[in-house]
């Protein structure tokens, strides 16, 4: 499912506007944006959380020379998906 095809949904179960569907789902994940680069986590309840995970800098080898790369270490962001939604899959 795309973008769009998301905010069709929206629409559809809200019985809104795709306009304002497009809206919400702008302001929604702005918003979750914002906390996780705040450093806070997103909890979802019946869907999951969103956290911050920090990779250490670690060796690693470039695949066409072979040779050994330092890779730096960077935040990821980590789904963990509620028991709900494990349940359902």
């Amino acid at each position: 499912m795309n973008k769009t095809e998301l905010i069709d949904k929206i629409a559809g179960k809200a019985q809104i506007t795709k306009v304002d569907a497009k809206k919400a789902l702008e302001a929604a994940t702005e918003a979750m944006k914002e906390a996780l680069i705040a450093g806070d986590k997103v909890a979802l309840i019946g869907f999951g959380t969103f956290s911050v995970n920090e990779r250490p800098a670690r060796e690693g080898i470039n695949p066409s020379t072979k040779e050994k790369i330092q890779i730096e270490a960077k935040k990821v962001v980590k789904f963990k998906a509620s028991a709900d939604l494990a349940g359902a899959l």
